[in-house]
């Protein structure tokens, strides 16, 4: 009985999959090369659904399968030392995963290359790995645009509400709550670990009780005393997506504050979203610590708190000019004590953007390490419609 090899990542098991082993079975034993997690992740640029040995354990419980193996390779020839310790007398592909590398190293080993059209079990539609993530994205998309869970921008002071700060001294973070107007992506800095906590007990919108309340109950609901890694969530998190409008809330030494002030005036919400909008980076990559490095001292809490200040004032009095100063300084007192939060593609997008027209101040949500670049521009609808990626941003009215 000869020997048939197929190779493949095989992370959406689907019918497909199945008539392609049944058919490959039909010139012999079948052997099955199966991707690897990192290959996945180092070729198709995202994590594999299933891991690889979830995959495998599938793969071999299919009758048509002899055996299979995970592929020790990488990229779209990941096969080879499976080949080589193999030996197959059949090298077998679809027709969409055909190319001549994978010819030619046939031909150099003396194995038969064997081509088979895509055709679907009789009785059942066509299956796809690409189809089947298309629809799974937009199903998730679906629900993402009727969840009405909103976001929250920090403005300036993160880093204020955690004690190991706000122990050198006190201050005040400044934070926005945002309507769900655009994709949130995870890892960008717009507080979607909350968010998703939230959406674990309300998935489609908030209640209607007390703001402040609220922002208590998700605070506590999501640092729960057994919450692994021992990290807590910092207030402005909850406090920004919970409150609607403008807020800041002053921290001394505790993870809450001590007490919460609010601005919900129309003229200024409005104010503030014809100067404010964000730039999508990529997300923050998996494992980055930005708190690696943090040189947290006096001087660097004092002018982080100041900024804070100056930001509210300008704001309050919506001088334009003196909130993009005290923003920018809000941004550099942060890098100055956690300069991890400037990691991969961020400084090149702080560099082009700084320097274009009508972008005044610049700096990254949340904890930073990439996500998004929140700019302060003279005018954010006049700048979205010369930069199509850029966002303009709809604050949560009361």
């Amino acid at each position: 009985m000869k020997k048939v090899f197929v190779s493949g990542c095989y992370d959406l098991l689907h019918s497909g999959h199945i008539e392609f082993f049944k058919q490959a079975a039909e010139y012999g034993d079948l052997y099955v090369g199966i991707g690897s997690d990192r290959t996945i992740e180092g070729y198709k640029h995202h994590k594999p659904m299933f891991p690889e040995e979830e995959r495998l354990f599938m793969v071999k419980a299919v009758r048509y399968v002899k055996d299979a193996f995970i592929n020790q390779g990488s990229g779209v020839m990941d096969f080879i030392p499976t080949v080589e310790m193999l030996k197959p007398d059949i090298l077998l592909v679809n027709s969409d995963g055909e190319n001549e590398d994978k010819r030619r190293f046939c031909e150099e080993h003396g194995i038969e290359y064997v081509v088979l059209e895509r055709i679907p079990h009789e009785g059942l539609e066509a299956r796809s790995s690409t189809e089947i993530k298309n629809t799974l994205k937009a199903d998730k998309q679906t629900l993402d645009e009727t969840c009405q869970i909103p976001t929250r921008l920090d403005l300036a002071g993160t880093w204020i509400d955690q004690p190991y700060v706000s122990q050198y001294a006190p201050g005040w973070a400044i934070t926005i709550s945002l309507e769900p107007t655009f994709e949130i992506r995870e890892r960008c800095g717009l507080s979607t670990s909350t968010r998703n906590q939230i959406k674990r007990i309300w998935p489609y919108q908030l209640p209607h009780m007390d703001p402040e309340m609220l922002a208590r109950l998700v605070f506590c609901f999501e640092n729960h005393p057994e919450r692994e890694g021992g990290h807590i969530s910092g207030a402005q998190d909850s406090i920004g997506i919970c409150i609607p409008g403008l807020a800041r809330h002053y921290y001394d030494n505790h993870f809450w504050p001590e007490r919460i002030e609010t601005c919900n005036e129309p003229a200024t919400l409005s104010w503030l979203e014809n100067h404010l909008c964000m730039i999508p980076m990529e997300p923050r990559c998996a494992g980055c610590s930005v708190v690696e490095g943090k040189d947290i001292t006096l001087p660097k809490v004092q002018a982080l708190a100041k900024a804070a200040n100056d930001c509210w004032e300008a704001i309050l009095s919506r001088n334009l000019k003196d909130f993009a100063s005290a923003y920018k300084a809000s941004f550099e007192a942060q890098i100055a004590m956690f300069p991890a939060m400037i990691q991969g593609c961020v400084q090149s997008f702080i560099d082009r953007y700084s320097v274009m027209d009508g972008v005044m101040a610049w700096k990254m949500p949340g904890a930073g390490g990439g996500g998004y670049l929140a700019l302060v521009v003279d005018n954010a609808t006049d700048f979205c419609a010369q930069h199509n990626e850029a966002i303009a941003l709809t604050i949560r009215r009361q």
